[in-house]
């Protein structure tokens, strides 16, 4: 936890990386995963080495079963029970994930004090965040009860859903860990906290805090799996915008490791579409790797499959892979990824399809994406200003975003069609063709933006 995997690197590789940064105006958050640790980590080769080892509960052990079997019926999420038996100690141990990533024990303080202690190693390096991994996994129910069954369970969602996890994540004192996160990223100033939480939007609005502070942004998924048209996003905004507790700073997430990306999953004129959407809406954007190069569908070979999802239940879609491929930076080999032999392979495309490709063209997604960056910038009104939906149709998606005199309205055209969209007087600012459209419409798959003038 405090330190680099020679496979990566060493630490004053980070620190350099980290100077770079900073020298760059760059801010640079870590990855933090405090549910589990390795199976080779040092804390459970001593936990696993007896029962009475001073580490044993730093870990979460238990006997099995009356009769045999697991201690309870939870499940991983990459399918199977998640429990490990040890032969050597005779227990089970507990693992939401894979066997080789054993949960640790939050409800042990000497587990809470020496993971407070690795946030504090790299806020103390300089680190300016921490993404806090499934966060809402990091508490269990004290007596570990079974989960109750998924009454709307269907097979192609995978194992893990025949259960509700109602028990094994998201426990009430799951808000006094985040909140001393917090506190502990406060007593340092700047830091930021977002965590990785995927539940139900009043339960994930809980994670701003409750008594005290929580995380700053507790990620918003919505928009990952939600239906692509206007009705259904309309209502997303609007209720999200109404949840957030006072304070509460948005975010949104459009896709990301863990889900197909963008032109994947809409193809690339929407792509664009959904590039707007993310970088008007209110609040803080995620953008993933590969998005802004308008990253399709990428074949994987079954020699080369990589993510324990797909081997564990193949050929019902869980895979991950494809969204992990990595970014390509230019036409030689590996496309600048790497001297060596990339983890997975290239989208096909890549030759093509790469960063300075589309940094020599105008009119690319990449080139997109800056536009609307730097007009993201230059403009209050969509970097800290308010937003009001207006009405529209199944297929057009209208809000405004304002800061003091200053409004902006942005039109999304969600279909491939032609659509009449009634647009005021103004400043036309940026489409996602590049020019503005003839007079009270929209072109098939067009994103608009515009100052309102009066």
């Amino acid at each position: 936890y405090c330190g680099v995997d020679p496979l990566f690197g060493t630490l004053e590789d980070f620190d350099r990386l980290l100077s770079a940064a900073h020298n760059r105006g760059l801010k640079l958050l870590l990855d933090f995963v405090p549910n589990h640790s390795s199976d080779r980590h040092p804390w459970f080769v001593e936990s696993r080495s007896s029962r009475d080892n001073p580490k044993r509960d730093w870990c979460i052990w238990r006997d099995p079963a009356p009769g045999g079997g697991p201690p309870n019926n939870w499940i991983s999420d990459f399918g199977g029970s998640a429990w490990e038996w040890d032969e050597a100690t005779g227990q089970h141990y507990l693992h939401a994930f894979l066997k080789e990533q054993p949960d640790l024990n939050w409800r042990n303080p000497e587990v809470r004090e020496a993971m407070l202690d690795v946030m504090r190693f790299w806020f103390d390096r300089g680190v300016d965040g921490l993404r806090i991994d499934v966060l809402w996994h990091c508490i269990k129910a004290e007596d570990l009860p079974d989960n109750p069954a998924n009454p709307g369970y269907r097979p192609e969602q995978g194992e893990k859903l025949k259960l509700l996890q109602l028990r094994s994540t998201n426990q009430p004192e799951i808000h006094e860990l985040a909140a001393e996160f917090r506190a502990l990223a406060d007593n340092y100033g700047d830091r930021l906290l977002v965590g990785e939480i995927v539940l139900p939007l009043d339960q994930l609005m809980t994670y701003y805090g409750r008594e005290r502070p929580g995380v700053h942004l507790p990620f918003n998924f919505q928009l990952v799996e939600a239906a692509w048209d206007a009705s259904t996003l309309r209502t997303i905004i609007g209720d999200y915008e109404a949840a957030l507790p006072p304070g509460g700073w948005p975010n949104w997430v459009i896709a990301s490791h863990d889900y197909p990306r963008i032109a994947a999953k809409l193809g690339e004129a929407q792509a664009r579409v959904a590039a707007m959407l993310l970088l008007t809406l209110r609040g803080t954007p995620t953008l993933y790797q590969g998005d802004e190069l308008g990253i399709g569908k990428v074949e994987i070979p079954p020699g080369q499959v990589r993510d324990p999802k797909e081997l564990r239940e193949p050929g019902i879609g869980l895979g991950r892979d494809p969204s992990r491929t990595p970014m390509a930076w230019d036409s030689t080999a590996n496309a600048g990824f790497s001297a060596g032999q990339p983890w997975l392979p290239l989208h096909s495309d890549w030759p093509t399809r790469n960063v300075a490709a589309q940094l020599a063209d105008p009119a690319s997604m990449l080139s997109l994406y800056r536009d609307l960056l730097r007009l993201r910038r230059a403009e209050p009104a969509l970097s800290i200003g308010s937003v009001k939906l207006a009405d529209g149709s199944d297929h057009v998606l209208v809000y405004h975003r304002d800061y003091q005199d200053s409004r902006l309205l942005i039109a999304l055209n969600l279909s491939g069609s032609e659509r009449r969209c009634e647009l005021p007087t103004g400043n036309f600012l940026l489409s996602t063709f590049g020019s503005r459209p003839p007079e009270g419409w929209l072109r098939p798959d067009e994103g608009l933006i515009i100052r309102v003038e009066g």
